[in-house]
């Protein structure tokens, strides 16, 4: 992982029009244009197809289109995803600090702190952050950099996680903060729908190299997030040894590694996100993340929406 490689697969999910199925695409270098891949139309079946993929893989290919003629979807829709709190120094200390922090009387957790995010949280790149005014007063951003795995397992060991990483994707772990703290578990704080922005692209393990990733966040185009990914307090393999201790792993699993410090909440005063805000989150080469924020009711949630 000395140096960055160069990026030979950078996928995305999309559509054409509203109402048409699915796609799973190729984009190329210069993020102007994608194919669309033949004999994949759900990236759970290519991961499992291809755990391991190699950077000289061949897809067959057919229509391109222009990159911003089509609709950009969530990636990896319709399962829970899991999710590690209080995994940098900065951001640790920012959270204990808050009095949001109902879950630890240490600053810095012994062991990772891992939640799910309610499949129906999961929404697109472009997709508002809906921020249920009647549920919560304190809804922040967390920037993360969420790894997928790449084949089943359990009781990974810690010398063989990486074997089970396929690739990366940004997720945006969108807190409710006041129902974070009051219901001590985080499920429900994490959980609103709209509330785990995912995409645009998902990149093989092939094509990148873990120590090299730098996230940044931005909102309203004020930076507020800027850390190197590979900065956790537990790695990734201790996160995936722990989240398979007897509990079944699958292809297209994603973990959301956690957030660096500089969210909302650690801000004075404290800055909720708020009708009009942009977030945008950044990890060359997974892209830009952006998702408009929005007080208006998006009307009953359908997964055929992410």
């Amino acid at each position: 992982m000395s140096s960055v490689p160069q990026v030979h697969h950078r996928f995305v999910r999309y559509r054409s029009a509203l109402g048409e199925s699915a796609k799973i695409g190729l984009v190329d270098n210069a993020e102007e244009h994608v194919s669309e891949i033949l004999g994949f139309d759900d990236l759970f079946k290519l991961i499992e197809a291809h755990p391991n993929l190699p950077a000289d893989f061949q897809f067959a290919t057919g229509q391109t289109k222009p990159l911003s003629s089509v609709e950009i979807l969530a990636p990896l829709p319709g399962r829970d995803v899991l999710c590690v709190g209080k995994n940098y120094i900065a951001h640790a200390a920012e959270f204990h600090k808050s009095g949001f922090d109902s879950s630890d009387k240490n600053e810095q957790p012994d062991f990772p702190v891992l939640f799910t995010k309610r499949a129906t949280s999961i929404i697109g790149p472009g997709k508002p952050i809906y921020t249920h005014p009647n549920v919560t007063d304190s809804p922040d951003y967390e920037g993360e950099l969420g790894i997928i795995i790449g084949k089943a397992g359990v009781a990974i060991p810690k010398e063989e996680a990486w074997d089970y990483v396929w690739g990366a994707v940004i997720v945006n772990d969108v807190t409710a903060r006041e129902r974070q703290r009051d219901h001590k578990q985080f499920y429900i704080g994490k959980s609103l729908d709209t509330f785990c922005p995912m995409g645009p692209y998902v990149v093989p393990s092939s094509s990148l190299s873990y120590s090299h990733l730098h996230l940044t966040t931005k909102v309203n185009g004020e930076l507020r997030q800027s850390q190197n990914t590979s900065e956790l307090i537990f790695d990734v393999p201790t996160l995936i040894a722990t989240a398979s201790m007897g509990i079944s792993i699958q292809p297209g699993d994603i973990i959301a590694t956690g957030t660096p410090v500089g969210v909302g909440m650690g801000m004075d005063p404290k800055t909720w996100l708020k009708d009009g805000d942009v977030v945008d989150i950044s990890i060359p080469p997974l892209g830009t993340l952006s998702n408009p924020v929005t007080s208006t009711a998006p009307g009953v949630f359908s997964l055929s929406a992410q």
